[in-house]
């Protein structure tokens, strides 16, 4: 049984945050030619939020990974379930993820672009839990930092459920 108990991040946090970060990316690349990886499925709410406060052009593209598996910890191994389709050679890579907590998946993709031949990899992300980070991993636009708490809402899930809240929730899980 999950059981929402209280906001974490209300809707007009989340916007007010989105706008600032998009503010930032556009002073950062302007006249870049940048593309914009989102990890799916959590991603997809923030990046569609995101791209539109971006003021120029920017290309996007979306793959799927796992670290999880079917368990509640990660495993450690990134697996590659949807790759991309963009040719990244020589241009810029921001991987848009909703909330980063090891840093595992995010360090391994970021390897993964840079060998690609990526001209630059940096990460963008709404939620942020440092206080579970088990990898060294630069989060260059960080939106809001957050307790170790279970989350959904705005693109987070609890068994595919719940992506679609404005806000962060809390959950109790049983």
């Amino acid at each position: 049984m999950t059981e929402l108990q209280k906001v974490l991040v209300p809707r007009e946090e989340l916007q007010r945050r989105v706008q600032e970060l998009g503010a930032e990316i556009s002073r950062d690349y302007e006249g870049q030619e940048l593309i914009l990886i989102g990890i799916l499925k959590g991603a997809a709410v923030f990046m569609a939020d995101l791209m539109r406060e971006i003021t120029f052009p920017v290309g996007i593209d979306f793959m799927a990974v796992s670290s999880y598996g079917n368990a509640a910890t990660t495993s450690g191994a990134v697996i590659i379930r949807k790759d991309i389709d963009t040719d990244i050679r020589g241009k810029h890579i921001l991987l848009v993820e909703d909330l980063i907590d090891t840093g595992l998946t995010l360090k391994h993709l970021k390897e993964h672009f840079l060998n690609s031949g990526a001209l630059s990899v940096r990460i963008c992300t709404i939620l942020n839990k440092p206080s579970r980070r088990l990898a060294d991993v630069e989060v260059e636009y960080s939106g809001i930092e957050i307790p170790d708490e279970f989350v959904v809402g705005y693109g987070l899930d609890y068994a595919e459920q719940y992506r679609n809240l404005p806000e962060v929730w809390v959950v109790a899980t049983e």
